[in-house]
């Protein structure tokens, strides 16, 4: 749908849900090159693919709904790469939007001042640029 509006409208941005992600890159087909052929600000949320990717365990939500083992073992296995070079999954998550030049901001849903924090510190965690080679 989005991809339609961007070719036939002129909208200065629009929120991407959970389709630029560590695990779902839909977005990168088509979405995101025309957003920035087109000047289109992305704003991208559902970063954390409803908790799979801030804390990936059996029972975690994948986009609202129960994981899928196959997407949980790959949730580890992101985990894994970023556990070698000592980074939080949830800081590669919330920063891995920033990879492509039509998104502007990442929305992260919090439900405590603490999650706030965790939030703040993630975006600021510093991330080598090995690990962008590893979770390609």
């Amino acid at each position: 749908m989005l991809t339609r509006f961007a070719r036939e409208g002129d909208f200065d941005c629009f929120l991407l849900a959970g389709r630029y992600t560590l695990l779902d890159r839909s977005g990168l087909d088509e979405l995101l090159p025309l957003c920035a052929d087109k000047g289109i600000a992305v704003i991208a949320a559902g970063v954390y693919q409803s908790g799979l990717l801030a804390d990936p365990r059996p029972g975690a939500s994948d986009n609202y709904a129960p994981v899928q083992l196959q997407r949980l073992q790959r949730a580890l296995e992101l985990q894994g790469i970023c556990a070698e070079f000592g980074v939080p999954l949830r800081a590669a998550a919330v920063q891995f939007p920033f990879s492509h030049p039509a998104v502007t901001s990442v929305i992260v849903g919090v439900r405590s001042p603490e999650e706030v924090d965790d939030a703040v510190a993630m975006m600021s965690f510093p991330l080598p640029d090995a690990l962008w080679e590893r979770l390609k």
